[in-house]
């Protein structure tokens, strides 16, 4: 006869008798499988055959299989599974933080390259490299020279990175969701990339335009505020979008490759996504560096639509240089193949450190943010149970 958790040992290699068996222990925690007893989770627990002198007897055997209740341990805070309803704010006061940061301490190399990129530099603006250009700029033009403008850049940089970030990261986890649920997708962080560059630049781009008329030689703004009100008489108000498309179109590549690289890199250095500084610094600045060689021809041709170099503008028959086309066939006009690497080598060497600053400052104040919301919440926890 065989009872509710009772085996006959001729009936053990039934699949039936196996499904009978795990119902029970499911059921009680326990079951009985011919002489043996089993625990919930399969194992042997102790058993009905007539012990042995010296073997211990089934009571004490199941006595020590029960389990020690453990103390309870704290979990780990995950800062890239953010909290519930903070995710956005903390993306973007991270992302808002770090855009300023990264502009700001970066902005004298970035004033080099604007010159560098320029088409037919005066005189007393031909350098032979970054730190030959910043020594010639400071002794020549001054100390704060090469700082210039670099408060418009600010103003634009929060708001625009806060976008940035949040953006990027809301898509990119919906995104791996749907396309691989449960791991990460190059596809999905670089279509996040291109949705959060369009946000970006539609903010950037008058603080680019801005910012790069201040940086060229021989500047003739005593400031931003003359600066955007000359723009604004002389050219109207599309001369600080007159670059839009031709940045998005040098951007969305950019951060797509950027955010893949940035990526592929974290799996291999930080596989389990933890909060590793050096891990962040290093995978930011090779992503940075890749896209900012891949991209400096459209690069290029930017600067010359913002900044409308008179010597360049000369040689079309129209007033202003618009459009990538005719940017490009500007470019290439006045110096060639050769002419779409100007100022390569500053761009690198500024986007390096640049995109190093911004992930490692980013992933810091997101850390820091998520940390203190997790301990927040485990305050209110404990506060309920008394």
């Amino acid at each position: 006869m065989e009872a509710d958790g009772f085996v006959p040992s001729s009936t053990l290699e039934s699949p039936a008798v196996e499904r009978r068996v795990t119902g029970t222990i499911a059921a009680t925690g326990f079951g009985i499988l011919g002489n043996s007893v089993l625990d919930a989770t399969g194992g042997f627990v102790g058993s009905f055959t007539p012990r042995m002198t010296g073997e211990p007897d089934f009571v004490s055997m199941l006595h020590r299989a029960t389990p020690e209740p453990s103390a309870s341990v704290e979990p780990e805070v995950d800062y890239e599974g953010l909290p519930q309803g903070a995710a956005s704010s903390t993306h973007m006061l991270a992302g808002a933080v770090a855009g300023i940061m990264e502009h700001c301490l970066m902005y004298p190399v970035d004033c080099v390259k604007t010159r560098m990129q320029s088409l037919h530099p005066e005189p007393g603006a031909r350098y032979r490299n970054v730190m030959d250009a910043l020594q010639q700029i400071v002794r020549t033009e001054g100390l704060w020279r090469p700082i210039r403008g670099v408060n418009v850049l600010a103003v634009g940089a929060g708001p625009a990175h806060a976008l940035y970030f949040a953006c990027y990261e809301k898509i990119k986890f919906s995104l791996s969701d749907a396309v691989h649920p449960g791991t990460n997708s190059h596809f999905a962080n670089g279509v996040a990339g291109c949705a959060a560059t369009v946000l970006h630049d539609a903010i950037m781009n008058p603080a680019e335009v801005v910012k790069q008329r201040m940086q060229m030689f021989n500047s003739p703004y005593r400031g931003v505020l003359d600066c955007m009100g000359s723009l604004l008489r002389q050219e109207g108000p599309a001369a600080f979008y007159r670059s839009y498309t031709t940045q998005l179109t040098m951007n969305v590549p950019f951060q797509a490759l950027h955010f893949m690289t940035y990526e592929y890199l974290q799996e291999l250095l930080n596989p389990h996504r933890q909060y590793n500084p050096s891990s962040h610094v290093v995978s930011g600045a090779l992503a940075g560096a890749l896209a900012a060689a891949t991209t400096t021809p459209l690069d290029v041709c930017k600067t010359l639509l913002n900044t409308q170099e008179a010597q360049a503008v000369h040689v079309i028959p129209s007033r202003y240089i618009s459009g990538l086309s005719e940017a490009f066939r500007t470019v290439y006009r006045t110096g060639g193949v050769p002419a779409f690497f100007k100022g390569v080598q500053a761009r690198v060497i500024y986007q390096m450190p640049s995109t190093a600053i911004s992930w490692s400052v980013y992933e810091f104040f997101k850390y820091v943010i998520t940390k203190r919301q997790h301990e927040k919440r485990l305050r209110g926890d404990r506060d309920g149970d008394k």
